[in-house]
């Protein structure tokens, strides 16, 4: 279920089928408070399932927001999937604490997206696991392969600096400003949308190019274009504990990595000698010209594709599988001890 979008028609939800996963909309006739929301949800979400006859499921949670609206349902099992510290990110509903702590109470099985996320969590429950973010190595693969260069990045100078992800509060404004003016020809690229910042407080300069939001199919042909991919990320209270993908979705593309210091980036991609770390303009300009002066070696390639080759969706997805079958076992067997002891 996606967030709710709120347009001037009277209350509906839109259920559309990617393959065989069926993604629900709800759209709201206006936006009204937090709570008038979620009951306008709750009332779609019931209509949702008489329409569709579903009878048994399991509740899988991103957000302990989407509790307001689902709490008089009665899932076989409850998973929340915690893939941030999501209270310490800018705008954070107040009621998130509190709705998290109901969160850790309801659920049977809890997911974290990383190792750091984890190590924090891990004594809020007591079955809890670390699954980080898988990738698809095909699919990025094929920034390997020389192909033509999009249109509006085909003019940009090399040496090219590419990032792609959201630019919000995480991004580490002063590092990448201090870099571009020292290095005015290197030229950094950003892709991806500008978010709860000011798109004018962001770094500005001739060799700073923001080129806005891009699918998901097109990422590989601009990779194949950058000469190093970024984690730019700033050292602050919302990227504690997250667990970049694009870390290994860049080691996936052949392309070497500068990051920040964050912490399940440094452990395991640099301590594995797979990525370079800089926290200041210095370490940032030692470590690139180090990269542009050293190409890539093929042995650096057959590191990076050995530690890699274990990293798939299909093989998290076995894991979670796996755990979410042996903790529904092991619900319906105690509700059976239970209701035995009853009668």
């Amino acid at each position: 279920m996606e967030e709710p979008v709120f347009n001037k028609e009277a209350d509906h939800y839109k259920l559309v089928y990617q393959e065989d996963i069926g993604v629900v909309t709800p759209f709201l006739s206006e936006e009204l408070n937090e709570k008038s929301i979620a009951l306008r949800i709750k009332d779609l979400l019931k209509d949702l399932f008489l329409s569709e006859a579903i009878t048994k499921y399991i509740f899988w949670y991103y957000t302990p927001m989407a509790l307001s609206f689902s709490e008089d349902f009665e899932p076989a099992l409850i998973i929340y999937d915690c893939m941030d510290e999501l209270s310490a990110f800018k705008f954070a509903p107040p009621e998130l604490k509190e709705l998290e702590d109901e969160m850790f109470r309801k659920a049977d099985l809890v997911f974290t997206g990383g190792k750091s996320l984890f190590e924090h969590k891990r004594t809020r429950h007591h079955n809890i696991y670390p699954l980080p973010s898988s990738i698809d190595n095909e699919h990025f693969a094929r920034a390997r392969k020389p192909g033509n260069d999009p249109t509006d990045q085909r003019e940009i100078p090399h040496p090219r600096f590419g990032y792609y992800g959201v630019i919000d509060e995480r991004f580490d404004v002063e590092l990448v400003s201090r870099v571009a003016a020292e290095k005015p020809n290197w030229h950094f690229i950003f892709i991806g949308p500008v978010v709860k910042i000011d798109a004018a407080s962001l770094p500005q300069g001739s060799n700073i190019h923001y080129l806005g939001g891009r699918t998901y199919q097109e990422l590989p042909s601009y990779i194949a274009g950058w000469d190093v991919a970024l984690v730019p990320f700033a050292r602050n209270e919302s990227t504690r504990f997250i667990s970049p993908t694009k870390t290994p979705e860049y080691l996936a593309a052949g392309k070497p990595v500068i990051s920040t210091s964050i912490k399940d980036v440094v452990d395991p991609y640099s301590i594995n000698g797979l990525v370079k770390i800089a926290d200041s303009s210095e370490e940032f300009v030692a470590a690139a010209e180090s990269i542009l002066k050293n190409a890539m070696e093929e042995m650096w390639l057959q590191t990076v594709d050995h530690f890699l080759a274990g990293n798939s969706w299909d093989k998290t997805w076995t894991s979670m599988l796996e755990l979410i079958r042996i903790t529904l076992d092991e619900k319906n067997k105690l509700f059976t001890r239970k209701k035995q002891h009853y009668v």
